[in-house]
């Protein structure tokens, strides 16, 4: 069975400095032995591990039993985030063990503060809003809260969130006529602000699927994933790279962040890759864009899909029902790029020392699949998402003891260390969802919202391809540096409103601006998931970074394409449906063969060229254009297929 290089406990969260975080482990061997209670560490060490797993229990129970007012869960879940990260990650932003005085003092504070609301419900519920004036104490509570929020964001995440929730705090008191007490309150003291949508989605929805994800992976699962795709694609031509997508596709449609995809899977995939061949840059960039494409694959996507689901009003199933093609055409692009370079690379498969049969596979371990399976269907009969989250956690146990190769997991050491680890990578979750909730009020208080669409309509001139590209340029600048479920928050304040004013279905101007959230992970300069690659793979930033942006090309030209043709996102005749998916697959693949200048044969720079623009005349849903790029694209073929018949060069590659 294959192992990852090295392996690590797993601290960060989506879109965390892969400076602050190292790997987790795919084949979760090591108990705690209860360490929690019997190893020799200070007490605040213990007393902090005892809380993670009792904020893990305590949302467990409140699934199971439904939720108590919207307040006191969202009171709670942001005063158990801001207690625990005080007193377990230091104001340098690393993991500590035991915290200073100060950060137990900061802790207990901005625990109290996030609980003033619950605490004084019946006044916070019958005050009229705008109108009666905040009370001294509400005043000092909510900029303590505030505060102690920016900074926990910036130790969980890093500067940019909060500079950013500072910069818009700084525009709706200097340039607008609101007054600081009105923002204050749309902040602390209404369910627009903090304690708005994303961190009500952060407490009900993404903290059962991130508990999800840590019990499946304590249990057996991430080496089941890195094996299974073996299996399947290490005996092709390029077949390290192709494991690193298949792997990162199904490690990434569990965890939802590409950080982590990346120092999980990539342990194994990037060495593997640059020992056959692939360059450095190549190696890490496969990685990357692999894994952040995970956050966008069904059945369980990326945090901020929950997010998504609940700004349309739908169920998540029909958020991934949406998702599913623009995946699938992502990953048949980055498969095509791998196979075009290790074609012209000439690199082989695995070796046969680390291959592993796909019936050894499904035999040990298949078994393991039940609980994806089991949200899946839950979700298809109707129910909601924490439901089927809850109905997935309660079977991974039941379902691990069924084989001998995987029962060794299940026990109590393993339990208490995944809701302990799921816990912690809550905290940056509930961090950036609340940090966001300050972007969102002031938005919404000041009308800015409005204000930007109006700009965004008046620079495009009424037209919705420069308008698209102006939201995809402002996307990808909001998102650098931030994790994606923030970064997509504020883009819906943002763009959608201007998008939707412009005639843009409202599902596909939310899954636009959620694309461009993502791909901010992979596009210079600042490409958090190509960075976390390249402490592994050793590349020049510069390089991967490039290489990165090619190989993820078709995410940029996706969500163009899902604008002007719904069907892409499945609506429409099954019929429609099926020609223009097949059309667009065709097109994809030809951009890959066009940037990584191999076909059936290597590509000069003018027929790269020449590729590139009949892939793009494919996507396009037009007929004539897209007859016109099959022309052309059958052109390029016949004189390749006839140029290595004369030359007795390389045959013709089929998939």
């Amino acid at each position: 069975m294959l192992r990852p290089a090295h392996s690590h406990q797993f601290h960060g969260a989506d879109g965390c400095n892969p400076a602050r975080m190292a790997a987790p482990t795919l084949d979760a061997r090591t108990p705690m032995q209860l360490s929690i209670f019997f190893d020799k560490m200070p007490l605040i060490t213990r007393i902090a591990r005892l809380i993670l797993i009792g904020m893990a229990v305590w949302h467990l129970y409140v699934a199971f039993v439904g939720p108590p007012n919207p307040y006191i869960m969202r009171g709670v879940h942001v005063a158990l985030a801001l207690l625990l990260i005080f007193i377990t990650v230091n104001r340098k932003g690393l993991r500590h063990e035991v915290p200073r005085w100060y950060d137990v003092v900061l802790g207990l504070v901005a625990m109290g503060a996030a609980l003033y609301p619950s605490l004084n419900l019946d006044y916070i519920t019958q005050r009229f809003l705008y109108v009666d004036p905040l009370l001294p104490i509400d005043i000092v509570v909510g900029i303590i809260l505030v505060v102690l929020l920016l900074e926990a964001t910036r130790r969980m995440l890093g500067p940019m969130l909060p500079i950013t929730a500072i910069l818009f705090m700084a525009y709706g008191l200097t340039f607008t006529s609101t007054l600081p007490s009105v923002i204050l309150e749309q902040l602390f003291m209404t369910p627009e602000g903090i304690f708005g949508i994303p961190i009500a989605v952060s407490a009900t929805y993404m903290v059962l699927f991130i508990l999800f994800g840590s019990l499946v992976e304590r249990m057996g699962v991430g080496q089941l994933f890195m094996d299974f795709a073996v299996a399947l694609t290490g005996r092709q031509v390029g077949g390290p790279a192709k494991v690193a997508c298949v792997t990162s596709g199904l490690f990434g449609s569990v965890s939802g962040s590409a950080v982590a995809n990346v120092m999980t899977t990539g342990t194994f995939s990037i060495p593997l890759m640059k020992r056959m061949g692939f360059k450095p840059a190549f190696s890490g960039a496969v990685e990357a864009v692999a894994s952040t494409g995970g956050q966008i694959m069904p059945p369980v996507m990326g945090a901020a899909a929950f997010v998504m689901a609940e700004y349309l009003g739908v169920g998540y199933l029909t958020v991934a029902k949406y998702a599913l093609a623009p995946a699938i055409l992502f990953y048949v692009a980055l498969f095509a790029a791998v196979h075009f370079e290790a074609k012209r690379k000439g690199i082989g498969s695995v070796p046969k020392e680390d291959q592993v049969p796909l019936k050894q596979v499904l035999t040990e371990r298949g078994h393991l699949f039940l609980p994806l399976a089991i949200i899946v269907g839950v979700l298809m009969m109707g129910y909601s998402a924490p439901y089927a989250a809850l109905c997935g956690i309660i079977s991974i146990v039941p379902v691990a003891a069924m084989r001998k190769t995987t029962r060794h997991y299940v026990n109590i050491d393993n339990i208490l260390d995944a809701l302990e680890s799921g816990a912690r990578n809550v905290l940056s979750i509930a961090a950036a969802c609340a940090c966001a909730g300050i972007v969102v009020g002031v938005i919404d208080i000041t009308g800015l919202g409005l204000t930007f669409s109006n700009f965004v309509i008046e620079a495009a001139q009424d037209t919705l391809v420069i308008a698209l590209f102006l939201s995809m340029i402002a996307g990808i600048i909001l998102g650098m540096g931030m994790p994606t479920t923030p970064a997509y928050i504020v883009q819906v304040a943002l763009l959608v409103p201007a998008l939707v004013k412009l005639g843009v279905q409202v599902e596909a101007a939310h899954l636009f601006v959620f694309y461009f959230a993502i791909l901010s992970a992979i596009t210079p300069p600042v490409a958090m998931a190509v960075y976390a690659a390249n402490t592994l793979s050793q590349a020049k930033i510069v390089a991967a970074s490039w290489a990165a942006v090619k190989l993820g090309a078709t995410g940029f030209i996706v969500p163009f394409m899902f604008v002007y043709e719904p069907a892409i996102l499945m609506q429409g005749s099954a019929m429609q449906v099926t020609l223009v998916l097949l059309q667009a697959t065709i097109g994809v693949i030809l951009l890959a063969a066009a940037l990584q200048r191999y076909y059936f044969g290597r590509l000069s720079s003018a027929l790269s060229v020449v590729l590139f623009g009949a892939s793009l005349l494919l996507i396009y849903p037009d007929l004539r254009l897209t007859a016109s790029g099959l022309v052309i694209a059958a052109i390029i073929l016949a004189f390749q297929v006839a140029r290595n018949r004369n030359v007795n060069s390389q045959p013709a590659t089929h998939f």
